[in-house]
């Protein structure tokens, strides 16, 4: 037994002081040495130019977060039955005239002025026209008002339900087939906005250091004399979305203005802007053309000399503007560095000869 211990120790012993290499063979084979040395090549290849140059795995990354204020300029004149010659500045055609991160200017209206509440006949549809007040129901909600049970004249040869509404009512189809407001096109709005990485303590404007007052009042966005100025004509911006200004002011949309700050922080400050895009973001599929454009209605109300509470409603179509801002920032880790030199390594090492 003592003999069969000792056998044991001395292998044990072997083996703690043993070094296993693997055998190398050379195989002196033109197509096999060269499949070899082309699949290296690819992974180096792949490694330096997808993971390294495109991808940038040795940066860790930020996602911006973003503010964003607008203030629109211009001054526009209509002379239009219902409001007669006016002239339209910010506080009309600019509605709300604060947004989130957007902004709406007025083109084209449908005006229903004196308006009271009252009753008087529905507009003739297939739901409304009637023959007596049988077909009318007393209390029943209708998209204008409430329904009185009478069946009454709306003209000469039209009997519709009456209601209790704001009258007269709005008669939405008479819509102008140009845009009242077409000198909004030469409209302007400055943009500021402001961005940062917190993971790299990054702040940056939009409005550039070396810039001032006298500066924004005469400067105006133009891609290749002016890339930096931040006030836009809305023309302009509509065009850069192969849109035309006119078409879509009749009855409306959304455009979006993309604001992209995508950032390689191992470059100096400098080389980190914005770069502006502009696209048009809602439907326009002419084969999908249900209710198309932007519109909403607002009222401004008025009291008469006998006290009586009357308004104007403004059925408003006009082009809404969303800034979208959007972007990444990386910069050099030495963690991220390790990781995918290790990669790169175990990558090789699965072609090599064993």
């Amino acid at each position: 037994v003592g003999g069969c211990a000792a056998v044991q120790g001395m292998a044990c012993l072997r083996c703690w002081v043993e070094y296993e290499t693997a055998k190398t063979i050379v195989i002196r084979n033109k197509v096999v040495g060269s499949v070899f040395r082309l699949i290296q090549f690819l992974i180096i290849l792949y490694v330096i130019g997808y993971v390294c140059v495109v991808q940038k795995s040795y940066q860790v990354n930020d996602s911006v977060i973003s503010t964003v204020t607008t203030k629109v300029k211009g001054t526009g004149f209509t002379n239009i039955s219902g409001l007669g010659a006016h002239v339209w500045d910010v506080a009309d055609y600019n509605i709300p005239p604060e947004g989130e991160s957007s902004f709406f200017v007025l083109t084209n209206m449908i005006i229903t002025p004196n308006q009271m509440q009252s009753s008087c006949p529905e507009l003739p549809n297939q739901s409304t026209i009637c023959m007596s007040d049988c077909d009318c129901t007393e209390g029943s909600s209708d998209v204008r008002g409430i329904q009185t049970g009478l069946c009454v004249n709306y003209s000469e040869t039209v009997k519709t339900c009456e209601v209790l509404s704001w009258c007269p009512l709005e008669i939405d189809t008479d819509l102008p087939e140009n845009p009242l407001l077409a000198g909004a096109e030469n409209f302007t709005v400055l943009i500021k906005n402001t961005v940062t990485y917190p993971k790299f303590n990054f702040h940056k404007r939009n409005i550039l250091p070396d810039v001032n007052s006298s500066y924004l009042k005469q400067c105006e966005f133009n891609r290749i004399t002016d890339p930096h100025c931040p006030i836009f004509r809305l023309k302009d911006m509509v065009a850069e979305a192969e849109e035309d200004f006119q078409t879509m002011a009749t009855r409306g949309g959304v455009l979006g203005i993309l604001i992209d700050w995508s950032c390689d922080l191992d470059f100096p400050e400098h080389y980190c802007g914005p770069k502006y895009s502009f696209r048009r973001m809602d439907n326009k599929n002419p084969e999908n053309n249900v209710a198309p454009g932007y519109n909403f209605r607002f009222a401004k109300y008025y009291k008469t000399t006998d006290d009586v509470e009357t308004r104007t409603l403004i059925k408003a179509y006009g082009i809404r503007f969303d800034v979208i801002v959007f972007g990444t920032a990386g910069k050099f880790n030495i963690v991220p560095t390790i990781v995918n030199v290790g990669a790169a390594l175990t990558f090789l090492s699965l072609v090599s000869p064993k």
